[in-house]
């Protein structure tokens, strides 16, 4: 559940609460800058900040908070000691935010704010004399890949950027492709299936938050235009329909493209679409087969496998 509503609506339900964010990170340390939990009046509700003895200081100033209505900037060093004795693999340092929820309708209103935001720059002040003073304003240009939160340098402001996550469109509304779709959305992208049988890409089908289209790929790449932060996974009913998809997709701005199949089916596909002219460049970075080599075999392991590798690729380690 999205953390902001989740606090905004612990306030409309007059229920005592706080919101620990991770303000800055050095180091190696077991979550990064942005994480959030979520505590209420008997502790963690939503997410986490690491574990171990780091969530219960984090929880127990959470409760500090709430009863004096302020909030609290606590730092934690991970040495290399403790994180072993906690059963961490860290040894870094984490300064983390946590805030009072308080009934202040303005507070309120940029909890939920950013709740329905897909970006966003929300600044809280780390001191609150005359209640909390927390705003969310557009993203301003230049910060998009700038840390998901820091502190300023004064140490005044915690910032965070809300950046949308990125598009994964599944071409293919098969049993893989389905799989796969419902897998990277509990992963936290955001998911478009696109096949061009209605009975296949009927909505009934799929969770809340999956967007499903009727249409064939010159209808969906109107409707989506790719850029380098969208991928494209490709697990149609055949070579021919992977062929046509691809063509268009792999001379694209997408980040990532894959195709679902053998090292063969790459060889077969690739060759035709060479003698047509699509560049050899763009069909090297073509992902085939698709996902990571774990022995899959049935669509739930595919789908693993294929959104382990987009996580990898978001991440910035595939």
């Amino acid at each position: 559940m999205n953390v902001w509503q989740a606090a905004a609506d612990l306030i409309r339900q007059s229920r005592s609460g706080a919101i620990a964010t991770i303000a800055r990170a050095r180091g190696s340390t077991p979550v990064p800058a942005g994480t959030k939990m979520l505590v209420g009046s008997e502790g963690r509700l939503i997410g986490s900040v690491g574990g171990g003895c780091v969530e219960a200081d984090v929880i127990g100033a959470a409760l500090d908070a709430q009863a004096h209505r302020r909030p609290r900037l606590i730092t934690h060093h991970l040495n290399a000691d403790l994180a072993g004795d906690l059963g961490l693999s860290c040894g870094g340092t984490v300064d983390i935010f946590v805030e009072p929820l308080l009934a202040d309708d303005a507070y309120v209103r940029v909890l939920e704010r950013a709740a329905r935001a897909e970006s966003g720059l929300v600044r809280t002040a780390t001191e609150w004399r005359k209640g909390p003073v927390k705003t969310f304003e557009p993203l301003a240009k230049g910060l998009a890949r700038a840390a998901a939160a820091t502190l300023t340098r004064d140490g005044r402001f915690v910032e965070e950027r809300l950046l949308p996550a990125p598009h994964v469109l599944v071409f293919g509304a098969g049993h893989v492709g389905a799989a796969i779709a419902r897998a990277a959305s509990a992963a936290g992208f955001r998911v478009v299936v696109i096949d061009d049988r209605p009975e296949y890409a009927d909505p009934s089908r799929f969770e809340a938050g999956i967007t499903v289209l009727v249409a064939d790929v010159e209808t969906a790449l109107a409707r989506y235009s790719l850029t380098s932060g969208d991928a494209v996974v490709i697990a149609t009913r055949g070579h021919r329909n992977d062929a046509e998809i691809l063509a268009r997709v792999a001379t694209s701005a997408a980040g990532y493209v894959g195709l679902l199949g053998s090292r063969r089916k790459k060889i077969v596909v690739t060759k035709g679409l060479k003698a047509a002219g699509v560049p050899a460049k763009s069909l090297q970075r073509v992902r085939v087969p698709v996902g990571l080599a774990i022995g899959a075999v049935t669509p739930e392991e595919i789908a693993v496998s294929v959104v382990a590798e987009l996580i990898g690729w978001r991440r910035g380690d595939a």
